[in-house]
């Protein structure tokens, strides 16, 4: 029991970003950073007073810290951290491990499968544009998306058995890529992106080259290229592009691309380097456009707003599925939605 405890207590305390010092300072001073540490050891285990106070600080329920889901993590691509402060890492890695474990479980007691079938596995090494561009199409096709807009991409993405989880992160962090388990995939973005809606999309996609592809022994800046091909070509296909703007331009008005960002929710920026690379315009246009972005001051905060939603209802769907169907309590549903009992019972109240 103390194991656990010692373990969930870490990662609670790892999730909100808070040193030892930090959670005895927002504690009051009512325990000390020597005996929180000896919490994190094992070596004590919290009165039910303390636990409550814990539970508060740390945004989690008291039952948490006993819970023994096993959550293992895999490999995180180096780039995708190198940037970040070792307490804003372990943030990003425990937020992701908590809402996966209780979303693991929920699957578990509805005996569903998480199994993944990756459709691109068979696919050669990517290592080209035109190698990336083709393995947007393939996807589409083969997750029967035509060459439609995609709404709600996130939503997308959970249909197809892949998690994303949304963490709250400093603004350096857009997104990773992992498995859990050694065979869930999952997706991470940071809900801090500027610009939301349309650079948490092509966070997404981008990640999910990273996931699915094999790109051999490329350089990272050459996977990164890559990625990014994919995610504007998975947004917005080479033959609807065409389609909208024509096979050959010399120049192109800020508000033809805002009406295609609108539709497609994929930035301008985007759209700019897409056209060059599908020889729409040319690498020199596409540069003085892209110029011009950054000393209009757009490249953050573009002109045209994408107005779309990313949020999957996957997760709630499951819990409300699993308490009308009594195969968990209302306490149950209230640990798996990380809420107090009261709380969730006025969520729930208006469906009974």
């Amino acid at each position: 029991m103390r194991e656990i405890f010692a373990a969930r207590f870490k990662s609670a305390r790892l999730r909100t970003g808070l040193s030892l010092k930090n959670l005895s300072d927002k504690l009051g001073s009512k325990i000390s950073r020597q005996a929180l540490h000896k919490y994190e050891k094992g070596e004590v285990i919290p009165n039910s007073d303390m636990l409550a106070l814990l539970s508060d600080i740390l945004q989690v329920r008291p039952d948490y810290f006993f819970s023994d889901t096993k959550i293992a993590i895999g490999a995180i691509e180096y780039r995708k951290m190198q940037h970040l402060p070792s307490r804003e890492e372990h943030k990003v890695v425990e937020q992701t491990r908590e809402y996966l474990s209780r979303y693991l479980e929920l699957e578990e007691i509805l005996g569903i499968s998480s199994e993944f079938e990756n459709p691109l596995k068979n696919l050669a090494v990517v290592s080209d544009f035109e190698q990336a561009n083709a393995a947007a199409e393939l996807l589409r096709k083969w997750w029967k998306l035509e060459e439609d807009p995609l709404y709600n991409i996130t939503q997308i993405l959970e249909d197809k058995h892949i998690k994303v989880v949304e963490v709250d992160a400093e603004p350096i962090f857009d997104g990773m890529q992992t498995w859990v388990n050694g065979q869930v995939p999952v997706l991470a973005f940071n809900k801090n992106l500027s610009g939301k809606a349309d650079r948490i999309r092509f966070t997404l996609l981008h990640e999910l080259g990273h996931l699915l592809l094999d790109f051999g022994d490329l350089a990272d800046k050459e996977k990164e290229k890559r990625c990014h091909q994919f995610a504007g070509a998975m947004l917005l296909p080479r033959n609807t592009l065409i389609d909208k703007l024509g096979s050959k331009r010399s120049r192109i008005s800020v508000l033809e691309l805002g009406n295609i960002k609108k539709q497609f929710g994929i930035s301008i920026q985007a759209i700019i380097r897409r056209a060059a690379e599908c020889a729409i315009i040319s690498e020199n246009y596409a540069r003085q456009f892209l110029q011009r972005i950054k000393e209009e001051g757009w490249r953050t905060t573009e002109p045209v707003a994408y107005e779309g939603i990313e949020a999957s209802d996957r997760f709630d769907q499951l819990l409300f599925r699993a308490l009308s169907e009594e195969q968990i309590s209302l306490s149950k549903a209230a640990a798996l939605k990380n809420m107090k009992l009261a709380e969730f019972r006025t969520l729930a109240s208006f469906g009974e």
